[in-house]
């Protein structure tokens, strides 16, 4: 989708159009009062206060129709220049614009207001011309927003819009609207019963029911049988971790506001964990070793918790719990280019397995200027930064380089994903670090008898198994692989008298072969439950009839096929393991 903020022509007009709205609404609603209403990527937004009056979707409609009726009126929009006591006492009655204006200093600040008509609101600009020329807009949905974003004061209503060029281009960005939403996982995990959500479990905490399980179970199967190949080993630590833990590794000097509040207990303070290196650099820690031990690859799903926003939490996509696909790998600095080449070679053998394409490299590095973010060694930055370019390079890996974004002990490789709904998200990542493994005095003997630190690498493959599920499930729809598909097989009997028990026999059988299956018996109709197994996106439904109970026969249709095909039991069987075992790939 487009980003009205990169345009510079449209930002213009969609900022217009938000004054455009806010025209309208004080029409329909005279007591309304403003706070902001700046353009963001998808269009614009408007905070309002209506006091008691609550707007709904349906109220958009009227809202839109005398927005239009402004728009014809064709009133030129006009910039007016005044001083900081003329804007006070022109917007005495609004508490909202007040509070903008007595944090503006007149010295400083140029206080803008523009006009249209009987409309005059608190502006910087730039506006179009007139409102003549805000035609094709759309307002799009209306929910709830703080005051200033924070949770202790009002409650304001939120109006988004979007406004265009053409009718052509608003009908286009419509369709894909519309697309997003079917493709949303929020919707999709409902629809096939995969996760859930409820506040009284608390915002940003999903829970996943039996179709969402599995589907976790054969992605954290997947990725650690690849792991055990690599030689990693797998271990199990706590979720929580003193907070004398995460001063030792910096992340409460670089990372509290991210944290859950510090519990107290027994005269200690704990927090619920955000990451897990510190506990692998203790597990490290349990044993001296040897340059030969070296590289140990230390790999975890862990349990992780982060304070996100609750504006930021986004189904399994954004939570405050979420599992991690972590790994430590602890190298000396002469293994480090192997290692960060097998991660590499990793991650590209995953992406092919899932066939995901739409990607991007970035070397992600410290913002030298920032003395606060990052740790203070210019020496080992400028280390660490040199030997992943360079490996990089090496490989002949396309990547950008962006400063400001590396981790505060190390820079790192993120694989950037375009997902099919929302904005672009890292989904993996390789981070090289000297700096913990010094605060936590790691040592290996090396082959000179000296201790020396060892380097590590904190890298995640699937990224968390929550987000990454997230992923698949708009790229595919729901339509989900063979192999991660909950429910694999659906066996529909043609008439529970005559077929039941062939049925019955043939769900014992593939349940044998581990293949996941239901056998539908209820009593209804043949197109019902055909069409209702579509719906749950099953990739095989098998009917049964006089011809497959009478010679130990399916007939099946896969998921958006209208053809039937009729083959032996064994050869169905045969089918199923081999495109389960080829991911799906031929």
């Amino acid at each position: 989708m487009i980003n009205i903020k990169e345009d510079e022509k449209l930002s213009v007009k969609n900022h217009s159009c938000a004054h455009l709205l806010a025209q309208a609404v004080k029409h329909l609603y005279p007591q309304a009062m403003f706070w902001v209403g700046p353009v963001i990527e998808s269009g614009f937004y408007y905070d309002i206060d209506l006091g008691d009056v609550v707007i709904t979707e349906t109220d958009l409609e009227k809202i839109e129709k005398e927005m239009k009726k402004i728009s014809k009126d064709g009133k030129r929009i006009v910039r007016h220049e005044i001083s900081k006591d003329e804007a006070l006492e022109m917007f005495k009655n609004d508490p909202y614009k007040i509070d903008l204006i007595s944090r503006m200093d007149e010295n400083d600040t140029v206080i803008s207001c523009y006009s249209q008509g009987d409309f005059t609101d608190l502006c910087r600009g730039p506006h179009v011309d007139t409102v003549k020329e805000l035609k094709y807009f759309k307002l799009l949905k209306v929910s709830g927003a703080y005051w200033k974003g924070d949770a202790k004061n009002k409650m304001l209503q939120r109006i988004y819009g979007i406004c265009f060029e053409t009718q052509e281009e608003l009908d286009a960005y419509l369709k894909e609207l519309e697309e997003a939403k079917e493709r949303d996982h929020r919707k999709i995990g409902k629809e096939m019963d995969i996760f859930m959500s409820d506040d009284l479990i608390g915002r940003g905490l999903p829970m996943f029911l039996p179709n969402g399980y599995i589907i976790w179970q054969e992605l954290e199967n997947y990725i650690k049988d690849k792991e055990r190949k690599l030689g990693y080993q797998h271990v199990m630590t706590p979720c929580v971790g003193t907070v004398d833990l995460y001063k030792t590794s910096g992340h409460w000097d670089h990372y509290k506001e991210n944290m859950f509040p510090a519990m107290e207990v027994d005269g200690e303070a704990f927090v619920l964990r955000p990451m897990n290196c510190p506990h692998h650099m203790m597990i490290y820690a349990n044993k001296l070793h040897s340059y030969k031990d070296l590289p140990i690859r230390i790999g975890e799903i862990a349990h992780d918790f982060r304070y996100e926003a609750s504006g930021a939490v986004k189904g399994i996509e954004r939570g405050r719990h979420f599992c991690q696909n972590d790994a430590h790998l602890f190298v000396t600095p002469e293994q480090i280019k192997d290692e960060f080449k097998s991660v590499v070679d990793l991650i590209f053998d995953v992406y092919k397995d899932f066939n995901i394409t739409d990607y991007r490299c970035v070397l992600s590095l410290r913002d030298p200027e920032d003395k606060e973010k990052y740790y203070p060694d210019d020496e080992m930055w400028n280390k660490a930064e040199n030997e992943l370019r360079e490996v990089l390079n090496e490989l002949g890996i396309d990547y950008t380089e962006e400063i400001g974004e590396a981790a505060f002990y190390g820079p790192k490789l993120d694989v950037n994903v375009k997902p099919a709904v929302g904005n672009e998200y890292t989904l993996s990542t390789c981070q090289l670090d000297f700096c913990l493994p010094m605060k936590f005095d790691l040592k290996y003997v090396d082959a000179d008898g000296v201790k020396k630190t060892p380097v590590v690498l904190h890298r995640a493959i699937l990224g968390s198994l929550d987000r990454f599920m997230a992923y698949i499930l708009e790229e595919t729809k729901g339509n989900l692989p063979l192999w991660l598909a909950p429910v694999q097989v659906n066996i529909i009997p043609v008439n529970n008298e005559y077929h039941l028990e062939y049925a019955t026999k043939l769900f014992n059988k593939l349940n044998d072969e581990n293949i996941r299956c239901e056998l539908d018996s209820r009593d209804e109709k043949l197109g019902y439950k055909m069409r209702e197994s579509q719906t749950r996106k099953i990739p095989y439904t098998l009917v049964i009839g006089d011809k497959e109970k009478d010679n130990n026969m399916v007939t099946y249709r896969k998921f958006g096929s209208q053809e039937s095909t009729t083959i032996s039991v064994s050869e169905f069987i045969n089918l199923i393991h081999e495109e389960i075992q080829n991911k799906g790939n031929k």
